[in-house]
């Protein structure tokens, strides 16, 4: 059955690119048509074909590269370093004008976006899953390495880091990590709210270690956002097990002390020693609570008593969000801008190779359908998918549609064609420069999917990977069940 599932998976995943790089194609393909245009071709994706098939001298082809698409159009400028040469004999084709090039190259980039506003809608219908580790600013954990962890604590909520205002965790644009992944300084400065009053501090930031294959780390701070700890998994004649705890049971306090995180518990423990515990949190919406006596599991190595819970790390409790279009499209904008002022500035850790390249957007896709809720998280991430790509296409760099636009205005400009072969150069060394480029990307691509099928997911904490097999003694005595 997993096969049965993979299969099916990746098929979804193909579905779904091979639309986005349809629609962007059949832009370029009507307009071409409307202002009556020569269409040689028609392909989705690039290289050598793996299949094809001629309709009313049109060639229409499935590449074997999966990197993009193309409506060949002799009129426009050459393209043979992408498109190939044709076979075919060349016509006597007429010139056509500026405007029917800004048109044809226009289409493609706004076919995306229309697309990205279907999807956006479909978006505020049915909603996204959002966790709560997503939209919180709170501070759950600060790890022991952390450079903050003198700085911050569990409850703290953060207002603004590296001067500049948040309002959620994760994400692009006012997110805490976003934030910290963007600054430029040699320390971050944190604004924070603790018991209602504002705090300044400025902390450091770490950068792991990385190899060859994989893209330089980028800064981090090593704090959790807070979420509700929810039980996964008891262990068998623990504690916990003896206190008829169960799986989505949650944990909100421990002697009276509020838990902001899943690792607050072991804090605790660790902090107090084995003293007995009364752990209050839900059921079901109902109010629950336990006694619990800590022990150290059979055979442990480090003596550390525990009480055999095993929490969910994957952020709390899931909600829908119904964001609206212009909510959806402002914040793919945005995502997009942030990036390229990150890419440009001299002293941003954000590079190049940061960027994602189309076997990298397929992985996510693949991660995305693989979820129960995926389906609502692939409508999406089309949406942003979409608008990268428009917003890509329209910058000015021959080759793109963008760059045909520009060559097109400076036909316009000089009253007359530019010549055939300074058009030629430019669009092969353009050609060349982006091909390299995606073949770069792709290189990071493949080793983020080394890693994973190596040791997990890439970026998985320790935290999330599966637990170390836990055993407790079996004990006569059973408390009370919980309340």
């Amino acid at each position: 059955m997993q096969i049965v599932k993979f299969v099916f998976i990746i098929l979804e995943v193909l579905a779904l690119f091979n639309l986005l790089i349809f629609v962007h194609e059949l832009g370029h393909f009507l307009a071409a048509r409307w202002r009556g245009l020569k269409v040689e071709r028609f392909a989705i994706w690039f290289g050598k074909p793996l299949w094809k098939k001629e309709i009313n001298g049109v060639e229409y082809v499935l590449g074997s590269i999966p990197a993009g698409g193309y409506v060949s159009l002799p009129q426009m400028a050459p393209m043979e370093v992408i498109e190939g040469k044709s076979d075919k004999p060349q016509e006597q084709l007429p010139p056509i004008s500026a405007l029917d090039k800004i048109i044809v190259a226009f289409a493609g980039p706004l076919f995306s976006f229309g697309l990205a506003v279907v999807f956006a809608f479909a978006v505020w219908s049915v909603g996204r899953p959002e966790r709560q580790a997503e939209k919180t600013t709170i501070v759950g954990d600060v790890e022991k390495e952390s450079p903050a962890c003198t700085l911050l604590q569990p409850g703290d909520r953060l207002v603004e880091v590296d001067g500049k205002p948040v309002t959620k965790w994760t994400g692009m644009g006012s997110s805490v990590q976003w934030r910290v992944v963007r600054s430029e300084g040699e320390t971050i400065p944190l604004k924070i709210e603790r018991d209602g009053k504002e705090m300044d501090f400025r902390t450091g930031f770490v950068k792991e270690k990385t190899r060859v294959w994989q893209r330089k780390s980028l800064r981090a701070i090593l704090v959790d956002p807070a979420f509700t700890p929810i039980v996964s998994h008891v262990v068998t004649n623990s504690p916990a097990a003896r206190a008829d705890l169960r799986p989505f049971d949650e944990i909100l306090e421990v002697n009276g002390t509020k838990l902001y995180h899943p690792s607050g518990l072991a804090h605790y423990i660790e902090t107090h020693g084995a003293i007995p515990l009364v752990l209050k949190g839900q059921r079901d919406g109902h109010p629950l609570e336990v006694s619990v006596m800590p022990e150290v599991p059979t055979g442990s190595t480090n003596g550390r008593p525990m009480v055999g819970i095993i929490f969910d790390h994957t952020g709390g409790k899931i909600e829908l969000a119904h964001p609206t279009v212009i909510e959806q499209i402002n914040g793919s904008f945005d995502a997009m801008v942030s990036t390229f002022g990150a890419l440009f500035s001299k002293k941003s850790d954000i590079k190049p190779q940061h960027l994602s390249g189309a076997v990298n957007i397929m992985t996510i896709y693949y991660r995305l359908f693989s979820n129960e809720q995926g389906w609502r998280l692939v409508l999406w991430f089309t949406v942003i998918i979409n608008v990268n790509l428009a917003l890509l296409n329209l910058l000015p760099i021959p080759v793109l549609d963008g760059g045909h636009i520009t060559l097109a205005l400076v036909e316009a400009a000089l009253h007359k064609p530019i010549s055939a072969k300074v058009l030629n150069i430019l669009q092969t060394g353009c050609a060349i420069l982006i091909i390299g480029y995606i073949l770069y990307i792709t290189f990071y691509d493949a080793g983020a999917i080394y890693d994973e099928v190596k040791s997990g997911p890439a970026g998985k904490s320790q935290k999330e990977k599966a637990p170390p097999e836990l055993k407790f003694e079996p004990k006569p005595e059973s408390p009370a069940p919980a309340k």
